[in-house]
């Protein structure tokens, strides 16, 4: 209902728009006449979009949903999106090849995903212990980060735009205590990225699979553990029907970005008023989907741990301790893999060590002052 209402509302707005700028026009009649030659000679385009979540999955599936709707809306029809879920036209890894290839247009899914085809793509997704939400938000729209992300994708014939965040996520759901480091060793758990290599350091094995396909792989023990995204998600899936312990925090995942790639040459053919609505439309449900997990989280919490009496967890700190140090290791490690690479971990760490100094002034400050209560 609230996305309807947003959508109402998006469109009052574009009809209110539109007299302004009738009216306006109509001091230009050239002006007018000349535009309207323009809108008629073009041809509405229909694209498809292609994601790795489940159909319609609450938060991450719906955000795509959302972004192809305020794509056709906004660019009044000129665009017409029609988003698939995971398996519907391809598997949920096989975004990234089908949207470079131009089998369809759009993708919707998380860099992290694509580190066979490019290690340091992960960097636009979520490094451990890294940026958070807002950070990241920063980094790459006021920081340079873009222009490194755009560079990564040319050669793969993408354009990548940031199209969600989750916030910090969770550690996982577990079946076994962590109570120091040596509990990581043996345990095969599904956690992508720069996450997973850090657990692997640590003694884990780490394993990549879709989400559909973690609450059988958990409850079967085909897997020891899995990080998902945090409890608006995780309840969704049922994940507390799996494994007995839920732990904290998401140290792999502090603010994970969500990414939206188009087709680079499908981009390139449209006029620049409507590459402009799709990269606006991406930048609403980037701060949309944010906002959603903040509200739907705490209400998912107090359902996990009323209702279905979670173990809900903190990770010791000699845990955290050594997942930091190997964390510093795994980046720096593939920074110096290439060039390209090295000059993305220099610009994230420069922006990371900057942001940090403020934001133990503010956010940091203010939370300790406000308290737990």
């Amino acid at each position: 209902m609230r996305r309807r209402r947003f959508l109402q509302q998006l469109g009052s707005g574009a009809v209110i728009a539109g007299a302004a700028l009738g009216s306006a026009c109509s001091r230009n009649d050239s002006a007018a006449a000349a535009g309207s030659a323009a809108a008629t000679a073009f041809k509405p385009v229909k694209w498809k979009m292609v994601t790795t979540w489940p159909k319609n999955f609450p938060g991450l599936g719906t955000s795509a949903n959302l972004l192809g709707e305020l794509i056709t809306r906004m660019s009044g029809g000129r665009i017409q999106v029609k988003v698939y879920g995971a398996k519907e036209l391809v598997p949920a890894f096989g975004v990234f090849d089908a949207v470079s290839r131009g089998t369809v247009q759009m993708g919707h899914g998380a860099a992290y995903y694509w580190k066979g085809k490019s290690e340091e793509a992960q960097f636009f997704s979520a490094v451990p212990f890294g940026l958070t939400a807002d950070e990241m938000d920063a980094w790459l729209h006021h920081g340079g980060g873009m222009e490194l992300w755009e560079e990564t994708y040319r050669p793969f014939g993408l354009v990548p735009l940031a199209a969600g965040n989750t916030g910090v996520q969770m550690a996982g759901w577990f079946n076994r205590e962590i109570n120091s480091v040596d509990d990581l060793k043996g345990l095969k758990m599904r956690i992508p990225g720069l996450g997973g290599e850090v657990l692997k350091r640590a003694g884990g094995l780490p394993v990549s699979l879709p989400g559909g396909e973690l609450f059988t792989s958990l409850q079967s023990g085909a897997i020891d553990a899995t990080e998902w995204v945090g409890p608006y998600n995780d309840l969704a899936f049922g994940l507390y029907k799996a494994a007995k312990y839920y732990y904290y925090p998401g140290w792999h995942e502090p603010g994970t970005t969500l990414e939206c790639i188009v087709n680079r040459k499908a981009f390139e053919a449209l006029p620049e008023d409507l590459q402009a609505i799709v990269r606006q439309a991406a930048r609403v449900v980037n701060q949309d989907l944010l906002s959603e997990y903040i509200a739907r989280n705490n209400e998912a919490l107090k359902t996990l741990v009323e209702e279905h009496h979670v173990a809900v967890r903190p990770l010791p700190e000699e845990v955290l301790q050594r997942l930091r140090k190997l964390s510093d290791e795994v980046v720096a490690e593939i920074a110096a893999r290439s060039q390209r690479a090295q000059r993305i971990y220099d610009s994230y760490h420069a922006f990371r060590q900057q942001v940090i100094a403020w934001s133990n002034i503010s956010e940091r400050a203010y939370l300790n002052a406000r308290g737990s209560g």
